[in-house]
């Protein structure tokens, strides 16, 4: 199997899942996902026919809907930009929600944008909670999509979050290892489960006080809603956080000018990614979010 100098075997993968990506069988196309997820794997012998139907790197389509959303920009060049995401912002549509997205905001801004993510997500790498703030990276083309993907699969990215947490930690540092799996009881959520695939938090405390802390995480996995399931399990829920045990309710056990201190209003979660090599200029970008009072 020859690999040309931007598709190779862990694109390839990439592209199977996002159904670029056929095989040729007794002369019918067949969708190679439906293979891999009756298998979990495709195993090849040799010989197959393989097509790779590469995406033109097209404006997004009309189905999106272009609105005129305020985009911070801290970094943009001709194949990237990088965004500040403010909490409360979903970044694309989905489930019931068609408008008001980053996304909406980027086609309404941007000609072109990458598209190795499907329709509904334009230039989209990666991701941030809605009510999580934080750094967004963006890909204007295909081929930089691609290598940006392959930062963060191969955890090349540093990426750091802060975080206002219930309580005070103990011990102040360290790491919290355990798997996380969807709730059976709720699909929206998510919860350490031995079932579940393995994923890892360092964690080190910057500040703490008798009812909150601040803390600093860095997840060396990237599971769903990862940083707020282990800081639940580990008795420190994300400060606001109604989802995972964060919300109101901590508060009732307050005495009363406590609590209208404590009040929260948003979760308190912003994203910093520390490490980027850039795709063309080969080099590392060191990209840094100052954190504002919400």
């Amino acid at each position: 199997c020859a690999c040309s100098d931007e598709i190779c075997r862990r694109d390839g993968c990439r592209l199977v899942r996002n159904e670029h990506i056929h095989q040729r069988v007794s002369g019918t196309q067949l969708k190679v996902h439906h293979i891999v997820d009756d298998a979990k794997f495709l195993r090849l012998f040799g010989g197959e026919n393989i097509k790779v139907d590469l995406p033109d790197e097209n404006p997004a389509p009309e189905t999106l809907k272009p609105e005129s959303i305020p985009l911070k920009i801290l970094f943009e060049d001709d194949v990237i930009l990088v965004l500040d995401k403010p909490a409360g912002l979903v970044v694309h549509p989905g489930a019931g929600i068609k408008e008001g997205t980053l996304v909406n905001g980027l086609v309404y801004y941007f000609k072109s944008l990458s598209n190795i993510s499907g329709s509904t997500r334009p230039g989209i790498v990666h991701r941030l909670d809605k009510d999580t703030s934080g750094l967004i990276l963006v890909a204007k083309t295909n081929s930089a999509h691609i290598h940006l993907a392959n930062q963060f699969e191969t955890r090349s990215v540093v990426k750091k979050y802060m975080g206002i947490t219930w309580g005070e930690w103990k011990p102040i540092s360290g790491k919290i290892e355990e798997p996380i799996s969807r709730k059976r009881s709720d699909p929206t959520s998510f919860t350490v489960s031995t079932r579940g695939r393995s994923a890892r938090t360092d964690y080190e405390v910057v500040e703490a006080t008798r009812y909150l802390s601040l803390v600093q995480f860095l997840p060396r996995t990237g599971r769903t809603h990862q940083i707020r399931v282990h800081s639940t399990f580990h008795g420190n829920p994300i400060f606001s956080d109604e989802k995972y045990n964060g919300g109101l309710n901590r508060i009732k056990g307050f005495l009363p000018e406590i609590s209208k201190k404590l009040k929260p209003s948003k979760r308190n979660e912003t994203e910093i990614i520390d490490v980027l090599k850039h795709y063309q200029k080969q080099k590392k970008l060191n990209l840094e979010l100052s954190l504002s009072a919400q």
